[in-house]
């Protein structure tokens, strides 16, 4: 498992620039909110201790991780964002559903990074089990949320 030896919430601060000046979107789905809630969370978290201001951060929720895409794309083309974090949970079920969310949510995420000039980080979970889940939305594998703030601080900053 690719998380299992190391910490997602894990970022050396000093190596980060400073956000003070960087306006970021959250798009959350509300699909899983044990789980999203917790991303955000870590996500929020991160965006502050790095410089980020409370007004400079928008949030806006989606029924689901399918609808990722489109509201990552009105944010960008609505709120002249820095950079956009897409917060998602798919857990395995017993049909096929599964693989079509996940997959059509990565490639609208990944075209929206082709198509536009904002970076739109993929923080979605697709997990096998709600624990595993748990366990990378703040659990004992530490917050996925973390790690994608830190991506989109990154971005931001490349594309600035």
């Amino acid at each position: 498992m690719a998380t299992a030896n190391k910490n997602l919430s894990v970022y050396d601060k000093a190596s980060i620039p400073n956000a003070k000046d960087l306006r970021f979107g959250i798009v959350v789905s509300e699909w899983n909110t044990e789980v999203t809630e917790g991303l955000f969370n870590g996500a929020i978290e991160a965006l502050l201790d790095c410089g980020a201001a409370q007004e400079n951060i928008i949030r806006w929720d989606v029924p689901g991780s399918f609808e990722l895409t489109y509201g990552s794309k009105k944010m960008i083309a609505t709120q002249k964002v820095d950079a956009v974090i897409a917060i998602g949970s798919v857990i395995q079920g017993e049909t096929k559903h599964f693989d079509f969310v996940c997959s059509a949510t990565a490639q609208g995420i990944k075209d929206l990074n082709v198509q536009t000039d904002t970076p739109v980080i993929f923080c979605v979970l697709t997990d096998n089990n709600l624990q595993q889940a748990i366990d990378r939305s703040g659990g004992k594998h530490g917050n996925k949320g973390t790690e994608a703030a830190i991506a989109a601080i990154k971005m931001a900053v490349l594309g600035n």
